[in-house]
């Protein structure tokens, strides 16, 4: 980690103690008065791991809206373009400059180090420049346009987009974050969640992570697939 990581991470370990001694007081003085109070809430590290898939969760869902969209535009609908934009526009922000980011600064590099998953290191990154390119197209794309060229050049990049990180992210869930966390030391590993929960809040505050998955659902509502239900097969 750089010297600007770990500063972020001893400050937020000094927040803690703070807290935990300021806490511990009012606790010792409650137990005095009701012997019976209820335990202190105590809040679990988030591991990379899981912070990294927790984020594959809101690509994932964003990659049922494009299937949504595609699926609309093949059957002849009107291009739904407040929607697209929106979706491309958290791949964007959410996604690609801030998950993959993180991803190919602090993970693939020590997987290259380890000398660990070269190839398919390679390839995501790789996989990363081409999504971004995707991006492009679909953030550009005339949605108001009715030409059938038009809309099949969009359906055809989100159709690529989907193809491939459905791929991407599985490949990282079970081969890439295992081994991360197999070269990584106990204690770095630790610290970098930290430093991933703090780039996380400065770029998008303390309930970004909640307010992002809003957006994803707000989009869903507008497209009507976001009851959970509804993707539930009758039976036979």
């Amino acid at each position: 980690m750089t010297n600007a990581d770990q500063s972020r991470v001893a400050r937020r370990r000094m927040l803690r103690l703070s807290g935990a001694a300021a806490s511990a007081t009012l606790l010792t003085a409650a137990h005095s008065a009701q012997a019976s109070a209820a335990p202190p809430v105590v809040k679990v590290p988030v591991t990379p791991p899981e912070d990294l898939m927790r984020e594959h969760g809101v690509l994932k869902r964003v990659l049922l809206v494009y299937r949504e969209v595609i699926h609309r535009i093949e059957r002849g609908g009107t291009v739904p373009g407040p929607e697209i934009h929106a979706a491309a526009g958290i791949i964007r922000s959410f996604i690609e400059d801030y998950h993959e980011r993180l991803e190919e600064r602090y993970v693939f590099p020590r997987l290259l180090q380890a000398g660990k998953l070269s190839r398919t290191v390679s390839i995501l990154l790789l996989q990363h420049q081409r999504g971004r390119a995707l991006t492009d197209r679909i953030l550009a794309a005339p949605y108001a346009s009715t030409t059938a060229s038009s809309r099949r050049r969009l359906t055809g990049d989100m159709a690529a987009f989907i193809r491939m990180y459905e791929a991407h992210e599985a490949r990282e869930d079970t081969v890439v974050f295992p081994v991360f966390r197999d070269v990584v030391p106990a204690k770095e590993f630790n610290e970098l969640g930290e430093v991933f929960e703090d780039e996380e809040e400065r770029r998008f505050g303390t309930k970004g992570f909640t307010r992002i998955v809003d957006e994803v659902a707000d989009i869903e509502r507008a497209l009507g697939i976001y009851d959970l239900a509804q993707f539930t097969p009758p039976p036979r």
